[in-house]
Formats: structure tokens, sequence, C-alpha cells
């Protein structure tokens, strides 16, 4: 038995391939995580809840401690009761839903937190990333193709641009495994905080059919769910 699993080519903060490696793997362990927990069981599902969590602690200035959202946290925030309205497609059920922890680690030894969530739906599948790390958003469509346009959403530095997931087949024993190109997707990634003072939230979306996704879609999924993420409006 073979299957097929999206997952986004690139992951937060596209433009540090580092941290894209890393968001890939993640999100792949969500869809693994997933797959897991559909092929056990038949017939018709209820909705996909998301598992509790704690927010990432690590070690700030001066003795004081970092909280970071986790990715079970991003999960809940990002499967809302309201998703399937939000993306034009009411009384359709989410699938699938999981939240990953992620990390990478630089040359220089110094590692940046890349926690991210994903929901699927039969039309859309949907991913919401955060990666904390010291490159701001402002300038960064240079490097994200000419799709990409810089913008400001909800009071902060933001930049819409044009992805594309990679398709990866495989048999469940583990062999067999194949990748390719999947189908188009928007991303749209947002400043940690108004000063852009490093770090973004991502949020990515495609459709099964392989359309590519209406911006509209995407501005109004990040502007609901993102002011709802646990510390959105923490100073930094």
């Amino acid at each position: 038995m073979a299957d097929d699993i999206d997952a986004p080519a690139k992951g937060s903060g596209a433009w540090g391939q580092a941290v894209a490696a890393v968001a890939l793997v993640a999100a792949l362990g969500v869809g693994l995580w997933a797959l897991g927990e559909t092929s056990s069981s038949n017939g018709e599902l209820p909705p996909a809840k998301c598992s509790g969590g704690e927010p990432e602690k690590t070690p700030g200035k001066a003795g004081k401690v970092s909280r970071r959202v986790s990715g079970a946290q991003l999960c809940e925030a990002l499967n809302r009761p309201d998703l399937a309205e939000l993306l034009g497609a009411p009384g359709e059920t989410a699938k699938t839903a999981g939240g990953s922890g992620g990390s990478v680690k630089y040359a220089g030894g110094k590692g940046v937190f890349t926690p991210s969530a994903r929901v699927e739906f039969g039309t859309y599948t949907v991913t919401l990333s955060a990666t904390y790390d010291r490159f701001p958003v402002a300038g960064s469509a240079a490097l994200l193709g000419d799709a990409a346009r810089q913008r400001t959403v909800l009071g902060r530095p933001a930049v819409v641009y044009s992805d594309r997931t990679i398709s990866i087949s495989f048999r469940l024993d583990g062999s067999d495994t194949d990748s390719g190109p999947g189908v188009p997707a928007r991303a749209l990634a947002v400043a940690l905080d108004a000063k852009d003072s490093g770090g973004s939230f991502e949020v990515v979306l495609w459709r099964a059919d392989g359309v590519v996704p209406d911006d509209a879609v995407l501005l109004r999924v990040a502007e609901t769910v993102l002011p709802t993420v646990p510390g959105w409006t923490a100073d930094r």
C-alpha cells in the first residue's frame, strides 16, 4: 500500500534554507502522525482534535525565562471551529490536525526554534509555524521570487509569496520512497513583533486540486488566527 503526503517546500522564514529544511521535517512528522491516526479506523470520523501542550522554555537574558509557543499551541490556535468557513469551504470537517516542535542549529551552534502545526481538510491544507531567529521580515520579498510582495498585516511587517509543496510517496513498510514537485501554495510570513526585531509567524495554504489559493483567503485565515496565538501581543 502506497501513500502520498504533501508538505511545504519552504518553512517559516523561507529566506533561511536551514530553517526551511527543519520546518519540512516537522511538517512531515505531522503528516505521518496524522496518517497513523486515520489509517487505524474506518467510517466517518469526528473533526480532528489537537493534543495539549506547554510553551517551550529556554534561558533568556539576565536569568529570565523566555516562553515560546509550542507546536501544540499553534495547532490549538489553527484548528478553530470556523476554520473551514474561513477557508471558504463551509461544512467540511478537519481530517487531521497536529502540532510538532522543531529546532535547527546554525554553523555557529546557536539553536533556532521552529514549532509548527498542520490542519488538513478535503479541499485545503493549512500550516502555521513560528521561527525564532534573528532575521527581519521587512526586505525579504527580494529573496522570495518575483511574486513576493511586502505588505503590513495586523500592524506588522509581512510578506506574501508563492511556494510549492513537495509530494512524497512511500509504502507503509518504508520501501519505494519517492519525492517530486507537489501543488502550488501561497504563504504569508508576519513579523513576531511590530518592531520586526527578528523571527516570524508563517501561514501556508494549498489546495488538493492544485488550484493556486486565493490571497484573500490566506489573509483572512492569518488575520483571524494569528491574534489568538499565545504571546501574540506580548513584548519581546
